[in-house]
């Protein structure tokens, strides 16, 4: 199944998506559908409500306000290839909050160029908690997956590489796209290779596949349980691939009016306007 977050004339509204349409569903967002309780899936997928065209729909953030946003650095052999870095023995987490979050199209509004110009581009697979996890085997870190979406981890290189610590560069307001949608796990399966692009201005910058992840979901998740409890709604952002901006030669950033299009396989497409 799919759900989603969509803006509507009251606030937002969950929704499940049928085909064209939504199904708008008793719940303010998917994070207060995925507290509901562990049966969160089958009353998502047997309530019914007003339906409303998935195209034109505004779609919110997936999950709006989520207790934790972790993210997986130098995780695809390729990206830490063209970096020029060593894959890492554990995984390489930092944090988001959640202001840095904005839904699949809304426009990233970039910085004031006095403030940062090192505008960049990291497409990855999202990770939604469905229930609990915490000092998790893998195998049970997977059982508590409520599904997959796409994150843009949109980076201001300049304000990452100041120090050591990465959080700075990456948790800008409003720098962030997730969605379009929650897919469950039934119907996609990441560690069978699932495509994953991404374009700027129609120009492919990352091409890759979740088969490449070095570390996989279920590692990772597994991994910050031992740290902390998992819950449902968190987000976890699993790493990028090659193919940056910041690396390239010259370096290449956005700038007002570029289009960043992303896909991946399975989990639909997002596209983003940068915009001053």
């Amino acid at each position: 199944m799919r759900f989603t977050t969509v803006r509507t004339a009251v606030g937002t509204k969950a929704a499940r998506v049928e085909g064209e349409e939504l199904v708008l569903l008793p719940y303010a967002d998917v994070s207060e559908l995925l507290a509901s309780g562990e049966d969160w899936q089958a009353r998502g997928g047997a309530a019914d409500g007003e339906r409303v065209p998935l195209e034109g729909a505004e779609l919110a953030p997936l999950v709006p306000r989520p207790e934790k946003i972790f993210c997986v650095g130098l995780n695809y052999r390729d990206h830490a290839a063209e970096a020029n870095l060593e894959l890492p023995e554990y995984p390489t987490v930092f944090a988001k909050f959640a202001r840095a979050l904005i839904g699949p199209e809304d426009e990233l509004v970039l910085p004031d160029p006095s403030i940062s110009t090192w505008v960049d581009w990291e497409l990855e697979l999202g990770v939604v908690v469905g229930s609990p996890i915490r000092h998790a085997s893998p195998e049970e870190a997977l059982a508590g997956v409520a599904g997959y979406t796409i994150v843009d981890d949109i980076s201001m290189r300049d304000w990452q590489l100041r120090t050591s610590q990465w959080l700075a560069g990456k948790t800008f307001e409003a720098s962030t796209p997730v969605g379009p949608f929650l897919v469950t796990p039934d119907e996609v399966d990441p560690t069978a290779g699932m495509a994953m692009k991404l374009t700027v201005n129609g120009e492919t910058m990352q091409e890759s596949s979740t088969d490449q992840l070095a570390i996989g979901a279920a590692e990772v998740l597994s991994y910050i349980s031992k740290i902390v409890t998992l819950v449902p709604g968190d987000l976890i952002a699993t790493g990028t691939m090659a193919g940056v901006g910041h690396v390239r030669t010259p370096p290449v950033y956005l700038t007002d009016g570029d289009l960043v299009e992303c896909s991946i396989e399975g989990l639909g497409s997002q596209t983003t306007r940068a915009r001053l």
